[in-house]
């Protein structure tokens, strides 16, 4: 089975905001690390139940899965989603280094 799979706008900025702090540190890698992400959120088409549940999850009251992109550590971020029956739901794109989700920073 095939998810659908929707970004928020707020989502859209994290991933801007990603790019564009990546290409002051290396403008090269900057496109390549874009292109990676879309696929790595494209992957969450199928079997989105492979990536394990967030630590913040049982603080928030939800389920809220991540999926890890980024080879280096400098540039290693969290997909943070939530699955429904047919929808995979992108809530927010973070680095790794940045702390937990709150309710704040969800939009339901």
């Amino acid at each position: 089975m095939e998810f659908r799979v929707d970004i928020s706008p707020l989502t859209l900025a994290d991933a801007e905001n990603a790019y564009l702090w990546i290409r002051e540190q290396d403008s090269d890698l900057a496109d390549k690390w874009f292109d990676g992400l879309l696929d790595a959120i494209d992957s969450l088409e199928r079997f989105p139940a492979r990536c394990p549940v967030t630590p913040e999850s049982e603080e928030l009251g939800m389920e809220i899965r991540q999926l890890l992109y980024g080879k280096s550590k400098r540039f290693r971020y969290r997909i943070l989603f939530g699955i429904s029956e047919t929808e995979v739901n992108i809530y927010r794109i973070r680095h790794t280094a940045q702390q937990y989700l709150t309710k704040d920073d969800v939009e339901l």
